[in-house]
């Protein structure tokens, strides 16, 4: 039995065995001067394509790394096809929210200006790197997308019509979720397998117009999460795991491993 591997990096080229792969400075500094790898280490790379494979190190020095992928480990699966939508928060809390939205199986990752909104600009480049450090740790198959961050008003006029949204609405007169989630999957058993969104707002909430535009939707779903006042990251993560919990992924068996 081959030993447990243990690191896993995203590799953007196409993988198949016998092949070799360069490294970016970023991801060859990150072996060799944190993880202070030498050649003959064994590492797992994946992308969403071709699946993940073990992979060798055949040389590495200052800025580069050269890798001999070996063979198949898992294969690619089909994900959830579920974005998050979310006012941005400040900076330690922001970081929270790409981790556990990547942990939680969110195929993208999308900051939307509101009324309330306390954060003037979003850093994009450290989301993205948030997002694939998470997808890495968390052993799922693809990197989420990153989108920039657009008002709540370029958003709505820019929705998919086949999106289905569940908004997060904070109000007393809202659904529970639980109970929306399994109306919607009593309706049709399937109804994960479409596309969806959760959309959570500010720590400041959502104005009464803003909240009037969107419930009237024909694509939302408003709902609330219980009677206490959640924290926006708290908020985005408890709606998250409803979701995946009634009509997600978490029902699927773990994957199989060749050399685990």
């Amino acid at each position: 039995m081959a030993a447990k591997i243990e690191t896993r990096l995203h590799i953007d080229a196409p993988l198949e065995s016998g092949t070799a792969v360069g490294l970016d400075h970023a991801a060859s500094h990150f072996l060799r001067s944190v993880l202070r790898l030498k050649p003959g280490a064994m590492l797992a790379v994946f992308n969403g394509r071709d699946g993940e494979w073990s992979a060798r190190i055949d040389g590495i020095g200052k800025g580069w790394c050269s890798l001999e992928v070996i063979e198949l480990r898992r294969r690619p699966e089909p994900e959830p096809d579920l974005w998050l939508v979310f006012a941005p928060i400040k900076r330690a809390r922001l970081d929270f929210v790409a981790e556990k939205a990547v942990e939680l199986g969110c195929s993208l990752l999308q900051p939307v200006f509101t009324r309330y909104t306390d954060v003037s600009r979003v850093n994009s480049e450290r989301l993205a790197a948030n997002a694939r450090e998470a997808a890495e740790q968390c052993e799922r198959m693809s990197l989420p997308a990153v989108r920039d961050v657009i008002s709540l008003d370029a958003l709505i006029d820019s929705w998919p019509a086949d999106r289905r949204m569940l908004l997060c609405a904070e109000s007393g007169v809202a659904q529970p979720v639980a109970d929306a989630l399994h109306e919607v999957r009593a309706e049709d058993s399937q109804a994960g397998r479409a596309p969806w969104a959760v959309m959570t707002g500010p720590e400041g909430g959502f104005t009464k117009g803003e909240l009037d535009a969107l419930t009237k939707l024909p694509f939302v779903t408003s709902v609330g999460l219980g009677p206490r006042i959640l924290r926006a990251d708290t908020a985005a993560v408890a709606a998250l795991a409803c979701w995946q919990a009634v009509l997600g992924d978490w029902e699927k068996r773990p994957p199989h491993r060749t050399d685990a």
